[in-house]
């Protein structure tokens, strides 16, 4: 494998390879909702037999062909069934108002996500893990304080989503300065009533409009050729700035989040303070950070040698706590 930092770039995304498939299954939090998915195989595959599961949580924004469904596939090819999902309102998942980013569905959606595995003969339901990458990875966090049917947890690039809008990027600001974001969710319920949805932009729109050389990444990746998508326009609902103005992704961390944990992250990430917030609070006593020398937050996305080696790390911690 070249350990040059070369992109996997679109190539792989929406296009499925003979031990995947695409499913819709009921939310079973609000059976009005289909989940759509894809589910991983190992290559050796038997129906008759069972296998351990992991479910990958995409960043808010983003959709399964990206991000996550390159990790759930490559997790895969290490004997593990994974599945990478739309979230409730985004990408071919179904729900209105489109792009609703409540991180509290967001995080009951990992375990309706579980909830499904459950039903499938195949799914060793005793061994379950999850995988969060950005803002799923504190979604995926937040369930797994909450559902100890999820068995070991993994992060990448792991963002508590409330504490970046209260705090910024590289933890500059006060939880106080966010409550204009209160003010304007608010007033964009109101619209919302009388108007249809308002939005914002996830990802910046033009490369002008990003603060530093992390967040010109982040407007590549899902605004380029890099790795964009049709159904992840990077946008959320404007009345979604009420919930995520407030949550905190490591709620009771201390406490509950008692699972095997794996943070990896990037050595040149803006973001690595929230894997030591997390990491520091965790009631596990088998907590790791493991760092990718020279990535950065969304180096760990596609950038070839930084996946793999992000992949090869989690996969040696699943195979010792759920395998």
């Amino acid at each position: 494998m070249s350990q040059t930092n070369k992109k996997t770039g679109n190539t792989h995304l929406g296009i499925l390879t003979a031990s995947q498939k695409k499913i819709t299954f009921k939310n079973s939090n609000n059976a009005n909702i289909l989940i759509s998915a894809v589910i991983n195989f190992p290559e050796d595959f038997n129906e008759d037999k069972k296998y351990p599961a992991i479910i990958v949580t995409l960043p808010s924004g983003s959709v399964k062909e990206q991000t996550a469904g390159l990790y759930a596939y490559k997790l895969s090819r290490h004997g593990f069934i994974t599945i990478a999902y739309d979230p409730s309102y985004q990408g071919e998942s179904t729900g209105e108002p489109r792009l609703l980013e409540n991180p509290h569905i967001r995080t009951e959606d990992v375990s309706a996500v579980l909830d499904y595995l459950t039903t499938l003969p195949y799914i060793n339901t005793a061994k379950i893990g999850a995988v969060g990458i950005c803002g799923g990875g504190g979604y995926t966090i937040n369930a797994a304080i909450n559902d100890h049917r999820i068995k070991a947890v993994g992060t990448v690039s792991v963002l508590n989503v409330g504490a970046v809008f209260r705090n910024g990027w590289a933890n500059t600001t006060r939880d106080a300065d966010a409550f204009p974001l209160l003010l304007a969710g608010a007033e964009a319920r109101t619209a919302d009533a009388k108007e249809g949805s308002q939005t914002f932009p996830l990802a910046p729109e033009k490369a002008e409009d990003a603060p530093n050389e992390e967040w010109k990444e982040v407007w590549e990746y899902y605004r380029t050729d890099r790795c964009q998508y049709p159904t992840a326009p990077s946008y959320a609902t404007s009345r979604s700035l009420t919930q995520i103005a407030t949550y905190d992704a490591f709620s009771k961390a201390d406490i509950f989040l008692t699972q095997p944990l794996l943070s990896v992250i990037g050595s040149r990430a803006g973001t690595s303070w929230m894997s030591d917030v997390l990491l520091n609070q965790a009631a596990s006593t088998d907590k790791n950070k493991y760092i990718v020398e020279g990535a950065s937050h969304v180096s760990l996305y596609d950038v070839e040698d930084h996946v793999n080696e992000a992949v090869h790390q989690l996969t040696l911690f699943f195979q010792k706590h759920i395998a």
